[in-house]
């Protein structure tokens, strides 16, 4: 019985994350309708599970884990570092599959680490956040084959920026044309200028808010001959998809800095 209940369970967050996914990819939205559903089953499921078959630690485990797992959720989220339907995927994944699955299976490095064992969606966001970052050795590559292939300078009218600014933006943006970013919503510029005295700013975190106006300020900036017409911008990551292969390497490898550290310790 308690392999069934954690083969539905499993079944039900990869099916909802899926489908979250596809949401974040083609529309970076995704309906709270989807959350509504996964939360509730998600409990449901874990909740018959500790309660046949698990005891009072776990219990309190369980809800020290979705309460660390939410906390640290909705801190990244005010802060800026996760979207919201990040935040409430991290917390549903922490609803259903608080502890790794080693009733079910084991993952290819043995047995579950320490983490996995007691806080499963940290080992997730881990793995998130790591292929996620791999994200920026494609950017880096990409701009520098773009100087290399048009000759222009990728910094011009920034000398007096930080080098750890544009390291920064070196790996999470490229350069893009205005017509392009003006097309293409889901992409954020990545700088910003005074109308008046025409001081350009880069930007490291862009805010959705405040999108329209910039790109409109960089357009008319573009048009009137001021500026160049590539500019700086970053793609909204769907880092829901990233969450979701973070979860299915989980399973399969477990924590991937703990499984490195492992290897290297011997």
């Amino acid at each position: 019985m308690l392999f069934v209940i954690l083969a539905v369970k499993i079944s039900i967050v990869i099916t909802f994350l899926l489908y979250a996914s596809l949401c974040d990819y083609e529309t970076r939205e995704v309906s709270n309708t989807v959350w509504l559903f996964f939360a509730p089953s998600a409990f449901t499921l874990t909740a018959i599970e500790l309660l046949l078959y698990g005891n009072p630690p776990k219990l309190l485990l369980y809800g020290l884990c979705f309460g660390l797992t939410a906390t640290f959720a909705i801190i990244l989220f005010y802060t800026g570092g996760f979207g919201g339907a990040d935040a409430k995927a991290l917390m549903c994944l922490a609803l259903a599959i608080p502890f790794y699955p080693k009733e079910l299976f084991l993952p290819l490095s043995g047995t579950p680490s320490p983490i996995s064992q007691i806080f499963f969606p940290l080992t997730v966001f881990s793995n998130a956040v790591l292929l996620a970052a791999a994200t920026a050795i494609y950017l880096l590559f990409y701009n520098i084959v773009w100087r290399w292939r048009t000759g222009k300078r990728l910094f011009e009218g920034y000398e007096e920026v930080s080098f750890g600014k544009k390291i920064l933006v070196l790996v999470t943006g490229y350069k893009i044309s205005i017509d392009k970013l003006r097309s293409k919503w889901h992409i954020y510029p990545m700088e910003d200028l005074e109308e008046n005295t025409l001081k350009r700013t880069l930007l490291v975190m862009p805010k959705d808010e405040a999108r329209e106006a910039i790109v409109q300020r960089l357009a008319k900036a573009v048009e009137e001959g001021k500026i160049e017409d590539h500019v700086w911008a970053t793609p909204g990551l769907p880092m829901l998809i990233f969450i979701t292969a973070g979860l299915i390497l989980a399973l399969i490898l477990d924590n991937i800095i703990w499984v490195c550290i492992h290897f290297l310790l011997g």
